[in-house]
């Protein structure tokens, strides 16, 4: 959330929100700083939350080329089994200039079975969106070593299997125990500025403009 606030000076005009979900970020990409004036979600048919305004397949976004003016995808391209077929037809609907702004994880367990495909590497990142047609990504980590940890710690106590009332209990007891400690380490965190050696990160986010 804190790197997609950040973005949203970038946005302008018609903005399509490529797997949009339930649409959570639909009222914070339109709201100042924000310049997009036109929201259009895009998601697979048997999207469970809510009719996107477009359904496509995974792949080809039914748009003409340079028709939309910014780009959104959070927590994406670990669904996409071509990514980088995907980061090309970003490029070819975004109008020259159009700014793009995704987020991907790297540390999460593996949800929506079997279509989870992929884990990033800042490396792997800028490769598949230089491959794509985007010129000088922007990468940054959307958290360093103590988000590692709080994270790690609360999808331990939260999404532990629970077989039993005792398991409930136990549940309550460690969440209101391990609280304060996720808490500190989430405000001790800082996003690492370089990516070293035994670097630890969260996930990514990735701000980049196509071309003129």
């Amino acid at each position: 959330m804190r790197a997609l606030k950040d973005a949203l000076g970038n946005f302008s005009g018609s903005l399509l929100d490529i797997g949009c979900g339930h649409q959570p970020y639909r009222k914070l990409v339109l709201s100042a700083p924000s310049k997009a004036t036109k929201y259009i979600g895009l998601d697979l048919a048997e999207n469970i939350y809510q009719q996107p305004d477009l359904v496509w397949d995974g792949r080809q976004v039914p748009l003409p080329d340079a028709s939309v003016d910014s780009c959104l995808l959070t927590e994406v391209l670990e669904h996409c089994p071509d990514p980088e077929g995907v980061l090309r037809e970003v490029a070819r609907v975004l109008r020259p200039g159009g700014f793009m702004f995704l987020t991907v994880p790297f540390i999460w367990p593996i949800h929506t079975v079997p279509n989870d495909q992929f884990r990033y590497t800042p490396f792997a990142l800028r490769r598949i969106l230089e491959n794509a047609g985007f010129s000088y990504p922007a990468i940054e980590a959307t958290g360093g070593r103590h988000a590692v940890l709080a994270l790690t710690l609360g999808l331990w106590v939260r999404r532990r299997a629970l077989t039993s009332r005792v398991h409930v209990v136990t549940r309550a007891v460690l969440s209101f125990l391990l609280w304060p400690v996720i808490w500190l380490l989430l405000k001790m965190d800082r996003r690492p500025d370089r990516f070293e050696e035994s670097t630890m990160i969260v996930g990514l986010s990735a701000k980049v403009f196509k071309p003129e």
